[in-house]
């Protein structure tokens, strides 16, 4: 043939097909099919396309034959050249690699194995440091709970064994710090890691939960009996404030402040301890006036205790109204006082523990609290005494108008702030037109329930 003579003479293969990207076997095989058979046929002669494939193989396959034996010695020449150019390559690339290996392991030797040794000393130095940070904590609150000890035993450890209630106030700040140390639990914090320590949660079974439970049981105690009445002189009045101040700062000082928002806090242990005095105030008077009620005999007697429970409110008022908040080392800024209701009439300039009371009670006044709390109890009795009927109703309707003005005498004798307590800290209401709705109040639940 003539492309087996000249290799240059053009083919009749159609290379631009076989060497086109989209070239695909089968559609090129099935092309050949339809070329050469009807498709209509059964079978198909396959003989002729098969014929048609095996020839172009071996015309290419003789080309490529053809041209590679004329063309042997330039490609041997060829291969020559290469090879020899790779060796001269490889053994530049020999001599380099070597050069970069000697630096690498010098690099090596000088900076990775030192970076080594270097972190861990950093390591250690770390952790050194972290168990000297964790012994200055610890250290810290052994000694504040040391502190704590003296000062509780200074609480009982006064002249003639009477109780140096200023210890209340000094243990509190102590169990302030204390808090402020072990409740800083976060990783960089003080108190980080403080509860893995033996001695630490020795600390806090042994000392300072047992002592933080008496500070606020002597403190509960001292406002439980609190007491102050007309007869109480100015000497008993001022000592009476004396004990009472630093039971109250106490129980506003150890109010839980964890987790609580600083504009929403409140002294939550103060609040409740005071809810406690007053209410038990409320619960004996309402018991004795409801049973002198039913025994007129005792109407007076009863009525001399109810005003005495209610001028140690009015008293426990004027203390609280001069009492200002103590600083809080765990707030931020002190808690803002109450901008509504009726609490916020009685706020004085700088702030009080009574404006924190008013609020919570959501009253105007501690005496107002009282004899409306109670008036609302006495009516279902009074209505409890009629509907029984008898001889203790018809004496009680009999007597109602005496009843209303011995009610009336002692309200306005209630309201009145013992004279031990007058010195000027604190403003309190005196006069009988100050509490005309509380005698309203008070008179109407029992007269008012009587009938005619």
């Amino acid at each position: 043939m003539a492309n087996e003579t000249n290799p240059d003479e053009p083919s009749y293969i159609d290379y631009e097909t076989f060497l086109a990207p989209d070239f695909s076997p089968a559609t090129f095989a099935n092309s050949l099919v339809v070329a050469t058979n009807n498709p209509n046929d059964i079978p198909l002669d396959l003989s002729t396309p098969l014929s048609r494939v095996l020839f172009d193989a071996q015309e290419v396959d003789s080309h490529i034959d053809l041209l590679a034996t004329r063309s042997a010695v330039p490609l041997l020449q060829h291969t020559q050249t290469q090879t020899a150019a790779s060796k001269r390559i490889i053994a530049e690339l020999d001599t380099q690699i070597k050069t970069l290996n000697d630096s690498y392991r010098q690099l090596e030797k000088e900076v990775i194995d030192k970076h080594a040794e270097a972190d861990e000393v950093r390591h250690v130095a770390l952790r050194l440091w972290e168990t000297l940070r964790l012994g200055r904590s610890v250290g810290r609150c052994l000694q504040l709970g040391r502190q704590l000890q003296l000062q509780h035993s200074e609480l009982s450890s006064g002249p003639a064994s009477r109780e140096d209630l200023g210890a209340l106030v000094r243990c509190s700040y102590t169990i302030l710090s204390l808090r402020e140390v072990l409740d800083s639990k976060a990783p960089g914090e003080e108190g980080h890691g403080l509860n893995r320590v033996d001695a630490i949660r020795a600390l806090q079974d042994s000392v300072i939960t047992p002592i933080e439970r008496s500070v606020r049981e002597t403190a509960d105690r001292v406002v439980r009996e609190f007491a102050v009445v007309g007869s109480t002189t100015f000497a008993q009045g001022e000592e009476a404030r004396a004990k009472l101040e630093p039971a109250l700062t106490a129980l506003y000082l150890l109010s839980p402040t964890l987790g609580v928002k600083a504009d929403s806090w409140t002294p939550r242990l103060l609040l409740e301890a005071l809810e406690r005095y007053i209410r038990s105030a409320l619960q004996t008077s309402i018991t004795s006036l409801s049973r002198s009620l039913g025994q007129l005999s005792s109407l007076d007697r009863a009525l001399a205790e109810v005003t005495s429970k209610c001028q140690g409110i009015v008293g426990l008022e004027v203390v609280l109204e001069s009492t200002k908040p103590p600083a809080h080392p765990l707030l931020p800024f002190p808690p803002p006082p109450p901008s509504t209701g009726t609490a916020q009439k009685q706020a004085t300039s700088g702030g009080n523990l009574l404006q924190p009371l008013l609020s919570y009670l959501e009253t105007g006044s501690l005496a107002s609290y009282f004899w409306r709390t109670m008036a609302g109890s006495l009516a279902t009795r009074v209505q409890d005494i009629v509907s029984r009927g008898g001889v203790v109703a018809r004496t009680l309707k009999t007597n109602k108008g005496n009843v209303g003005d011995a009610i009336r005498l002692a309200v306005v004798k209630g309201c009145q702030r013992p004279g031990a307590l007058s010195t000027g800290k604190g403003k309190g209401k005196t006069g009988e037109a100050n509490w005309d709705r509380e005698v309203a109040v008070m008179v109407g639940s029992v007269v008012n329930n009587l009938g005619r």
